[in-house]
Order: C-alpha cells, then structure tokens, then sequence
C-alpha cells in the first residue's frame, strides 16, 4: 500500500476510535482499525514483520494504557471492565503499529524517541478535547505519555528492523544506514 494510503487510512481509524468512543460507540473505531490493519497487512510485503509489530504493539497498549488506566491518570471512554485498557486503545495499538513499516518507513530510532515524545502526548490531548478519554492527573498522564511513547515508538522501530532483518547494531543512528 503507498505511504500516503498507509497514513490517510491510520488517520481515518484515530478519528473513528476517537469520535466513535465519544459518543458512546467504540465499535466504530475497533471496526474501523480492524479493516484498516487487514487491508495494510493484504497489501503488505512484510506481512510476517507487520505480524510482529501489532503483536508487540497490542501488548504494548494493554500493559501502558492498563496501567495509566489502574492509576488513574487516564479515563477512557468505551472502557470494559475485563479489559485493562478499552478495545478501541488496543485496535489503535494495531493500527499504529501499521505505519510503522509502510508510512513511517523513513523512521529511524532517535527520531522515533522525538516522534514519540511529543506526538504521543499530543494525539491524547486530541482527544480529550474531543471527548474520547480525560487526562485525569494531566501532569503525570502528560509526562508518563511522553515518555512511555518515545520508548514504544522507538522499540517498535527496533523489532521493524529486525523483524525485516535489519538487525540493531546502531540503535540510535539518525542517518540512512540500517
């Protein structure tokens, strides 16, 4: 699937996670990341990589927004209780993990961390405006987002170049090499 496809698809899931989840039917968005992730991974050359990085991607979601869920800094509309973090966070989780091949390809690790720290925090703050979620404690929520998100985009960048064989000697290298 062409970059630009891969993005517009990722942003049309996040609004309909968003919305669907502010107005009380996450489905929308689970069914919206669903689709999204089959059709990518259909088009993919890297299926077994893309494989990977949802894998990782949804352990990664239900471990990090389970936890700033359990302690309050976050509430999230849509949640079940079963789950420690709503099934729209966790299909977004999938969907991410998506462009991380294909649009963010060009990605590499140091500019993951930045990519992360400051797009993380901000795609939450969108969404509160919107209604999806509230950032209870907005400033330990904010910096546990910062955080948490330079750290996850940065690995799953990491398990991409593996998982496509690329290795990690060079974690942190800005330039073009892999």
């Amino acid at each position: 699937m062409h970059a630009f496809a891969n993005f517009a698809g990722f942003q049309i899931a996040w609004w309909a996670c968003v919305l669907g989840a502010a107005h009380g039917a996450s489905w929308i968005g689970v069914v919206a990341c669903v689709a999204f992730v089959a059709l990518q991974w259909c088009a993919s050359a890297r299926r077994r990589a893309d494989a990977w990085l949802v894998g990782c991607a949804v352990l990664t979601g239900l471990v990090f927004d389970g936890l700033l869920s359990q302690l309050g800094w976050i509430d999230y509309r849509g949640s079940i209780a079963a789950l420690p973090a709503p099934a729209w966070i966790l299909a977004l989780w999938a969907a991410f993990a998506m462009t991380i091949n294909h649009s963010l390809a060009w990605l590499r690790p140091a500019m993951a961390i930045v990519l992360g720290a400051v797009g993380g925090p901000l795609a939450y703050v969108g969404a509160q405006r919107l209604g999806a979620i509230e950032l209870v404690a907005s400033v330990q929520a904010t910096i546990a987002l910062a955080i948490g998100w330079a750290i996850a985009t940065c690995a799953l960048t990491l398990v991409a170049r593996h998982a496509r064989g690329g290795g990690v000697s060079r974690p942190l290298a800005m330039g073009g090499s892999r």
